[in-house]
């Protein structure tokens, strides 16, 4: 008869009862239960790590993304999340922003851009 190599002696794996515990678990929990334990993790890591922290994990996230995902990714969750901003906000909401936009870009560049980008625009049609 073949011996069993695996050190488990036909025990349950980890990943087997890690499994079962998450399924018993959603299984006697609702809504309400994920979202209060996923804020009081958020609040623990916010007060435990700082500005490079989150930068450095938004990079490798969007990294991952990029790596696995095409432009049509993309386009399609830009259009979404572009058509869900145009269901919750008025046009006030895009006037603010827009100056909001345009106060942030005047103070970062100089007449040579606007005049670049002026000359860019005038040729966009040629």
């Amino acid at each position: 008869m073949a011996k069993n190599n695996n050190n488990n002696n036909d025990k349950m794996s980890r990943e087997e009862r890690g499994r079962m515990g998450g399924e018993a678990t959603s299984r006697n929990h609702d809504k309400d239960f994920y979202q209060e334990i996923g804020s009081k993790g958020g609040e623990a890591t916010a007060e435990n790590h700082d500005k490079d922290f989150y930068q450095e994990i938004g990079k490798k996230g969007g990294e991952a993304t990029a790596e696995n995902h095409d432009s049509d990714f993309y386009q399609e969750i830009g259009q979404k999340g572009g058509e869900a901003t145009a269901e919750n906000h008025d046009k006030e909401f895009y006037q603010e922003i827009g100056k909001k936009g345009g106060e942030a870009t005047s103070e970062n560049h100089d007449r040579d851009f606007y005049e670049e980008i002026g000359r860019k625009g005038g040729n966009s049609n040629d």
